[in-house]
């Protein structure tokens, strides 16, 4: 593939906003492997395969199971996963898919029954944050590592 523009080399400062709302997320007491998931879902969904690679990978170095990596963009179809990340995967695939409409009210809802309201706070910001990277990552071509 064609190399193109390094967004961090030529503008750091346009970079930095996204490092920002990263260190937003670092303190705001998302739990790790929450995110890693978030972050590995969104971006399968994205075609990121940067970051595919990049969070499956952390996933794993967190303690994650190859298995429910393995199976993530099936989570539907096992019970591998609990009903908190259930609602938070249902939530994220819906932010992530948002031209498909909105985010459902019961999607949202079920999101609400399991987190408070700061989680939810931050894992609204983490997909956000992911859907960014996802799109710089692909826009730019950024070469597996």
């Amino acid at each position: 593939m064609e190399s193109r523009i390094n967004v961090s080399k030529v503008d750091p400062k346009a970079y930095e906003a996204m490092i920002g709302l990263e260190k937003y997320l670092a303190q705001s007491g998302l739990d790790k492997n929450l995110y890693e998931l978030i972050k590995t879902r969104a971006s399968q969904i994205n075609g990121c395969a940067y970051c595919i690679n990049m969070h499956t990978r952390d996933a794993i170095e967190l303690g994650e199971t190859p298995q429910r990596l393995y199976l993530l963009n099936a989570w539907r179809e096992t019970e591998l996963f609990t009903d908190k990340e259930r609602a938070v995967l249902a939530l994220t695939e819906a932010m992530t898919l948002i031209t498909d409409g909105n985010v459902p009210d019961d999607i949202y809802k079920e999101a609400e029954n399991h987190l408070t309201p700061n989680e939810l706070c931050a894992v609204i910001m983490a997909v956000v944050a992911i859907n960014g990277w996802n799109r710089i990552a692909i826009t730019t071509r950024m070469p597996l590592d």
